[in-house]
């Protein structure tokens, strides 16, 4: 982004490279392509802005949705209803209706009861939905905890306990459909042994039921592929080829099953940066805090997450500063309101823009107007 453009940028607001988005979705289509059984859903909930939903439909790519408004958004972007998931343990009988009103291609069931309730609405409507049994794999991805999905203790899927006894009821059903299985262990997950041991999780199960006589079409391994927070330069695009070949090699598949894959911060998140102008410096006796106009509210994640983004001084009349360090925070009414501290940056002044980086997933998507403050906007390049 030219800085002169970026002086006169209205601020907080999110900057996209589109170039890069591009690249990302190349990068990943031709990672998947090692088997043409894989199928790659974007998750939506990771970036809804229309342009990029658009990009991303228009590459082929099918979506991984958990709302009503996330169906209508990728269906306005143009992804086929044959290509939309829909997950989620609360769809409420409204959004239930939508998905089965377009023939969605599944919908990802979390509990028994939601499964009742999907029969009787699809038999109401004439219809027979597709489903997805979710299953909780009791697998710790050893990420954060509030990202974390795999576990026992989690709200999401169907507990080992339970799955014979599920699976038999989805069979049951006049109205349902049963076509595969879904997992899903959590988000940011960087090491990809997590991933093996889904594989030999999923293994089992497949196996069990097969010596029951139940086949499945679709095997859905969720999303969660990390990102480099710390260095977005020198790793921009994910290893995608390494995360594909590892599931080629370890999930155990016929030739006519199909995996999923539903990743949307591996494909966002690095094309994506909040920029933010800086207010005041304020000395006190044991810090010094650059002050920005960008908060909480416009990126939540470090104050939920307690997660770290690369913190950037943009511009070129940077050369000379001395390196100088800063817990940088923004103006809510709340000790949370913080992006990072101690990060040395050269000296700021007031007016200096900086780029708060990896913000192009679970960032925009989840600002909020809390302080009665507005949604950010966003400038795509």
């Amino acid at each position: 982004m030219e800085n002169d453009l970026l002086k006169s940028t209205s601020t907080p607001i999110y900057y996209y490279d589109i170039a890069l988005l591009r690249r990302t979705i190349e990068s990943l289509l031709s990672a998947a392509s090692i088997d043409h059984r894989f199928k790659v859903h974007y998750a939506v909930k990771a970036n809804t802005r229309a342009e990029i939903l658009a990009i991303i439909s228009a590459a082929g790519l099918g979506a991984d949705c958990v709302s009503g408004g996330e169906i209508k958004a990728a269906l306005n972007a143009g992804f086929p209803a044959d290509k939309i998931v829909f997950a989620g343990v609360g769809k409420t009988d409204k959004e239930i209706k939508l998905g089965l009103s377009h023939d969605i291609e599944c919908f990802n069931v979390e509990s028994m009861p939601e499964l009742e309730v999907i029969n009787r609405l699809a038999a109401k409507m004439g219809t027979t939905a597709n489903i997805a049994i979710r299953v909780n794999p009791e697998i710790d991805a050893h990420t954060h905890k509030y990202i974390t999905t795999g576990l026992s203790e989690n709200k999401f899927g169907i507990p080992m306990s339970q799955l014979d006894e599920t699976v038999d009821l989805a069979l049951s059903l006049p109205n349902i459909r049963l076509k595969g299985l879904h997992f899903h262990i959590g988000s940011q997950l960087t090491v990809l042994d997590s991933y093996r041991l889904l594989c030999e999780r999923a293994n089992e199960i497949i196996e069990h039921f097969r010596s029951r006589g139940v086949e499945f079409e679709i095997i859905n391994v969720g999303g969660g592929l990390g990102i480099d927070y710390d260095n977005p330069d020198a790793h921009p695009i994910p290893d995608f080829r390494s995360y594909f070949q590892l599931f080629k090699q370890h999930l155990k598949i016929k030739p006519s099953q199909q995996v999923h894959f539903e990743l949307g911060r591996a494909i966002v998140a690095q094309c994506g940066s909040l920029l933010t102008r800086v207010l005041y410096i304020k000395e006190c006796p044991t810090r010094r805090f650059a002050i920005v106009d960008a908060g909480m509210t416009d990126l939540i994640r470090p104050a939920l997450y307690q997660a770290r983004h690369a913190i950037q001084l943009t511009g070129d009349d940077i050369t000379g500063r001395p390196m100088m360090r800063y817990d940088v925070v923004g103006p809510i009414c709340e000790s949370s309101d913080v992006f990072d501290t101690d990060v040395e940056l050269p000296e700021l002044r007031r007016g200096d823009i900086l780029a708060i980086r990896s913000a192009g997933a679970y960032g925009e998507i989840m600002a909020s107007q809390y302080n009665m403050r507005p949604l950010p906007g966003a400038i795509l390049d």
